[in-house]
This record gives structure tokens, C-alpha cells and sequence, in this order.
């Protein structure tokens, strides 16, 4: 495989690696305690009231999604902007080079903007139903 190859899909795929793994270590994590509380109550073991809080928190903290979404988006442009920086510093506007820079800076910036959007669309429909 060569090098034009090899690279993005390394660096695609240690991307999603990061992204991906502690998502679903959470969530496994998460799976096993109820799985643990569903044994208790079926064996009829009286529940914790701090534990229950614990698990439904979770619950709870989904419903800031607008401020994630937001925070996301802020970052995630941030990072489209520092590419598009750092490829003008490198290589100047020239295309020869600033396009291996610029590409990130595309996704990122989609990305971005997508979370703004969500978060836009977030907000104005938590004002509609409080």
C-alpha cells in the first residue's frame, strides 16, 4: 500500500479510535450497572436511592445538549480556523501544498457547522416547549 493511501486512512482511522472507544466503554459500563440493578430487583434486594440517582444523572445531563452541541461547534471551527492557519504558515496560499492542510480544515469546518446548526435548532425548540 502506498503512502498516499496508508496515511489518511491511518490517521481516518486513529481518529475514529479516539472518538469511538470511550463512547462505547461508557457505555458498556453503563450496560453492566443496569444490568447489575435489573438482577437486584429481580431477586427482590432493596435499591439505594443514591445509586438510582447515580444512574438516571446521566439522564439528566442529556438534557444540556444544546450547550454541548454548541461547545462542539465553537471548537470544532476553532480547529478548521488553526488549519487553515498553520497551512498558511507552512506553504503560504499557494495549492501545492496548502491543500493537505485545508482538506481537515474542510471536515472539521462541516462538522462545526453542522453542531451550530443542531445546537441553533436545540435551543429555539427548548424555548417552545418551556
Amino acid at each position: 500500500m502506498e503512502a498516499d493511501i496508508f496515511v489518511p486512512f491511518l490517521f481516518f482511522g486513529f481518529l475514529t479510535a479516539v472518538i469511538v472507544a470511550p463512547i462505547m466503554a461508557k457505555e458498556a459500563t453503563k450496560r453492566s450497572a443496569h444490568q447489575l440493578v435489573s438482577q437486584a430487583i429481580a431477586r427482590g434486594q432493596n435499591l439505594d436511592p443514591e445509586l438510582l440517582q447515580r444512574l438516571s444523572q446521566d439522564v439528566f445531563y442529556d438534557g444540556n445538549r444544546a450547550r454541548r452541541s454548541l461547545g462542539n461547534g465553537i471548537i470544532l471551527l476553532a480547529l478548521a480556523g488553526g488549519f487553515v492557519l498553520a497551512g498558511y504558515v507552512t506553504d503560504g496560499w499557494g495549492w501545492d501544498g496548502h491543500r493537505g492542510m485545508l482538506i481537515p480544515a474542510i471536515i472539521m469546518g462541516c462538522v462545526g457547522a453542522a453542531f451550530l446548526a443542531l445546537a441553533i435548532f436545540d435551543y429555539s425548540f427548548k424555548r417552545r416547549e418551556g
